[in-house]
């Protein structure tokens, strides 16, 4: 349970650093919370996994709601053979991993001392 709670507070965190600065800024809150409040090392990296991978899916699926589809299938249309739905797991893989290694920093950072 404290993993989930953990993940929702970073997407609230990630999603208003988002909204102003570059998309690398999530590593910022996706440490701060893993430092205080993470539990393990493996709680932190799921923490932050789920929180920026959901996050993203659902920003993207927003963003296509909001322009009908028609970016996600254009740039789909880029990488010959990928298909909207691959597209989006590979966002989701990404940014889960770039949040998950952020917080494995954060908590590796607090056992540092």
């Amino acid at each position: 349970m404290h993993v989930l709670k953990q993940s929702l507070l970073m997407m609230v965190f990630c999603f208003i650093f988002q909204m102003w600065l570059p998309w690398w800024t999530l590593v910022i809150p996706c440490a701060m919370l893993s430092y205080v409040s993470s539990k393990s090392g493996f709680g932190a990296f799921l923490a932050g996994f789920l929180a920026v991978a959901l996050l993203w899916l659902g920003m993207s699926l927003y963003v296509d709601s909001a322009t009908s589809s028609t970016l996600s299938q254009k740039i789909a249309q880029l990488f010959p053979g990928k298909s909207v739905l691959v597209l989006r797991s590979l966002m989701a893989l990404v940014g889960g991993l770039t949040g998950g290694f952020a917080s494995l920093t954060g908590y590796s950072i607090k056992n540092l001392r």
